[in-house]
């Protein structure tokens, strides 16, 4: 069965003309001119929109569409010129009022006109590429209302003088100047920028260099920033409230450009109010307030880090140069932590925690930290105060909070290899005299120097507190061993020293009293019987002694002394004065440390167990000593010149300087060769270069030191130099 045939259908046009009457389009016309007269005369109620919609419809149907835009055109300019003479007339305050109204009543007139002709709008005008309906309106608006000669200056002058009046202090209409500036932002073009925008930032400018003039010369730099500040937070506001938001950018910076590009320099370095009178007196608001200004300005924030770093550096170099000030080695410390917690918290609470000024802080106490070539050994001593006595009875959290600080100026240290040697010295004392007021500090603080560099760096430290650990259980051993046989002597505690672990003393013979020589060499017995191949040597300037002692009237004490200065008391067991020289002779003490332990034991009052013929505070050597019948002490132990780690003296200071930079040579050849393994050909400079580099975290190696290793290295064979050029160097397998 077929399917039925598909028949197509077509419309045709009709095949008669319809004929239009010639005066049809001036008759629609008409009609549609009087509804705009009434629509802008306020008379819209008795119109009736449909008809007039479909006059319109049907005008551009028949193709009286440029008809019907011209007369719209020519009627609606008329309307606007007689507006513009109106709002021309208005005076005073009510120019602004009367150009709002008419715009509000423009407004609602075009959305009538415009639902009126919206076919001509849908159709006619894109097809002839007109402008819109309600455009059309916006421009004759512009080009009959604002671009009116009588109105476009008296307006712009009109938005200026208000702005002005707000800036002055006086209540404007807020909203009017509101609906006005919208609608310049409404009208099409660069309207808002070239009738407000513009003039109101040349304005503005002069204001503000005219009041930045006054605000200088009468304020000082605090108070300037807080008036440059309020105006700047007036105009983001005043923008907020009634202008376009993208003149908030534009406005702020004239603000910036004018009240503190303008004058940064001046304010920085102002007398009695500058930057640097605000570091020194804490002024965390004014710090902070002119962070937050000059970091809007170019190079502002360069400048106070600049003008800050200066400041630090001039205090910090005062501060390490002032013979005062290096005297007590702890308080020195003091005051550079003092001043490091100074202005850490002047960046954290005023300048943002900001990495930059963090880093210009720790590059200046970096400076002149090391300008000063005791600071490694005043950084030690300040952690052997506090490791002695300066942390009793403080929490862990403070404990811990102390040492990271101490971390802190270790690192700013170029020479930490001489922190390393004071600090093992004065370890060492504290470990041998029991006066460490925790392990568990020496260890936290042993840690951190670990982590920072490496296990190298405290092997040696971990090897003393091993011997110390080592050294109790062999007196256990001692005591169990011997029994009876030490019973009745003076009891013994002796603590074994790693020779490489401890720092090197210089051992100085001292007679010992026969009492204690005895026990000493019963222990050296034993020692050497359970360990083979070791060797014993005493350290006599090392050790502490408790001496029981009786005084006229029967007074008795006990007597913590050094075991210098208990082989000087045993003396005098067996008479009652003795001559410098004897005493010298008997105990064959070197003779600094001997005037030094006479004076503890003869000059100090409230610990003269001895007294001194003639009396004096030095000791000469013809001074004879007597046994002080006479002492008196309200406490049963009296402490004698205990060891406590002092700032060396000159010669031991040279001393300790030339330990420092023997060891530092094995350290420098040893990172030549590692260099020259790896690059086999290098020039001079370039070996210089890269040793610095690998031992800065140590020290930083002096160019000429590094020379003299190469000559030793060449002489001994590991490397040579090149036949053609004399500075290129080659290592030798």
């Amino acid at each position: 069965m077929s399917a039925p045939k598909k028949r197509n259908f077509q419309i045709e046009a009709f095949k008669h003309r319809v004929v239009v009457d010639p005066k049809y389009a001036e008759k629609t016309w008409k009609i549609l001119e009087h509804a705009i007269h009434e629509i802008y005369n306020h008379n819209a109620s008795g119109l009736s929109f449909e008809e007039l919609y479909r006059n319109a419809y049907n005008m551009v149907l028949h193709k009286y569409g440029e008809k019907l835009y011209a007369g719209l055109v020519m009627t609606m300019t008329s309307h606007l010129k007689e507006i513009a003479k109106s709002i021309e007339a208005a005076q005073g305050a009510l120019f602004l009022e009367e150009l709002n109204r008419k715009w509000t009543e423009h407004n609602k007139a075009l959305q009538m006109i415009r639902d009126i002709l919206m076919y001509m709008d849908r159709t006619f005008i894109p097809s002839t590429h007109k402008t819109p309906v309600h455009e059309l309106g916006l421009n004759l608006w512009r080009d009959n209302i604002i671009h009116y000669s009588k109105i476009q200056t008296r307006l712009q002058d009109t938005l200026l003088e208000l702005v002005q009046q707000e800036r002055t202090g006086e209540v404007i209409n807020r909203g009017l100047m509101r609906n006005i500036i919208k609608m310049l932002m409404d009208l099409c073009g660069s309207v808002y920028q070239e009738n407000f925008e513009k003039p109101f930032l040349e304005v503005s400018a002069d204001f503000y260099r005219g009041e930045s003039q006054q605000f200088i010369e009468c304020c000082d730099c605090g108070d300037y920033l807080k008036k440059a500040e309020k105006r700047l937070n007036e105009e983001i506001e005043r923008v907020s409230q009634y202008m376009d938001i993208k003149s908030e950018g534009k406005i702020t910076n004239v603000v910036e450009k004018e009240l503190i590009e303008s004058h940064m320099h001046r304010l920085v370095h102002m007398d009695n109010s500058g930057l640097v009178n605000m570091l020194v007196d804490d002024k965390y608001d004014d710090l902070g307030r002119m962070y937050s200004l000059f970091r809007r300005v170019p190079d502002g924030l360069s400048l106070i880090r600049d003008v800050m770093t200066s400041h630090i550096r001039e205090i910090g170099k005062q501060l390490v140069t002032d013979p005062e000030k290096l005297k007590d080695p702890v308080d020195f410390v003091q005051r550079l932590l003092d001043e490091k917690d100074k202005h850490d918290k002047i960046i954290s609470l005023a300048f943002n925690n900001d990495k930059t000024f963090q880093n210009a802080l720790n590059s200046s106490f970096e400076y002149f930290i090391n300008l000063n070539p005791r600071s490694p050994e005043f950084i030690s001593l300040f952690v052997d105060d506090k490791l002695r006595k300066g942390l009793k009875g403080v929490s862990e959290e403070d404990v811990e909070l102390v040492l990271d600080k101490v971390m802190m100026l270790f690192r700013y240290l170029q020479e930490k290899d001489v922190f390393e040697k004071y600090y093992k010295q004065h370890l060492a004392k504290r470990l041998l005299s029991g006066k460490t007021v925790s392990d568990d500090a020496e260890r936290s603080l042993i840690v951190k120097l670990k982590t920072e560099c490496g296990y190298q760096f405290t092997s040696k430290l971990e090897g003393m507190f091993t011997d110390m650990k080592t050294s109790q259980d062999t007196m256990q051993g001692f005591y169990a061993a011997m029994g009876a046989d030490v019973a009745d002597g003076p009891t013994l505690t002796v603590q074994v020293l790693t020779t490489g672990s401890w720092p090197t003393q210089s051992s100085s013979t001292c007679n010992l009293p026969p009492e204690i020589l005895g026990v000493c060499e019963k222990f050296r017995t034993y020692y050497l019987g359970t360990h083979t191949g070791r060797r014993l040597s005493w350290q006599t300037n090392m050790g502490t002694a408790d001496l029981k002692a009786m005084f006229g009237k029967g007074q008795k004490h006990e007597l913590n002394v050094s075991t210098y200065q208990m082989c000087i008391l045993m003396l005098f067991n067996n008479a009652d004065g003795l001559s410098y020289r004897e005493i010298e002779q008997a105990t064959e003490i070197p003779a600094a440390d001997l005037k030094r332990c006479l004076q503890s034991l003869a000059c100090v009052r409230g610990k003269n167990v001895l007294r001194k013929e003639p009396m004096s505070k030095e000791i000469a050597e013809d001074d004879a000593f007597f046994f002080n019948d006479n002492f008196q002490s309200k406490f049963y132990k009296v402490k004698i010149g205990t060891v406590v780690a002092q700032k060396e003296s000159e010669p031991e200071k040279q001393e300790t300087r030339q330990r420092v930079e023997e060891d530092r040579k094995p350290q420098i050849e040893a990172a030549i060769v590692r260099i020259m393994k790896a690059r086999r050909v290098l020039d001079h400079n370039n070996i210089v270069a890269e040793v610095t580099k690998q031992l800065q975290s140590r020290f930083l190696p002096n160019p000429v030191v590094i020379k003299k290793r190469i000559e030793s290295l060449i002489e001994r064979e590991f490397l040579e130099r090149d036949k053609v050029d004399r500075k290129l160097y080659r290592y030798l397998a």
